[in-house]
């Protein structure tokens, strides 16, 4: 499955790129009808130290969820949003299952 990773106000290295691909692409773990995963990450020009904007947009036959997730790094932000994205993909995946 294809993550693409897309870098707002910033230039990003290969290992956040790794990091991110790695921890996205588990989800298919939770459900295996997943089409597309598009990761946005952004740096808030804010004073605040918690400037690192996380927004990870999975697309199902259907459907499709966001989870945005503001953390001082970014990886925090991936790993919350992973987790997130979690409970949605296996409460999805028992929805679909008592239709059929």
């Amino acid at each position: 499955m294809k993550v693409n990773v897309h870098a707002v106000n910033f230039n990003v290295d290969k290992k956040l790129v790794d990091f991110v691909e790695e921890r996205i692409v588990k989800l298919e773990k939770f459900y295996d009808k997943i089409v597309s995963y598009d990761v946005f990450l952004k740096v808030e020009k804010t004073s605040d130290k918690e400037n690192k904007m996380v927004e990870v947009k999975v697309i199902v036959p259907g459907d499709e969820f966001i989870v945005k997730k503001q953390c001082k790094t970014f990886e925090e932000g991936v790993e919350l949003a992973s987790e997130s994205l979690e409970r949605l993909l296996l409460k999805r995946k028992e929805k679909v299952k008592a239709h059929i």
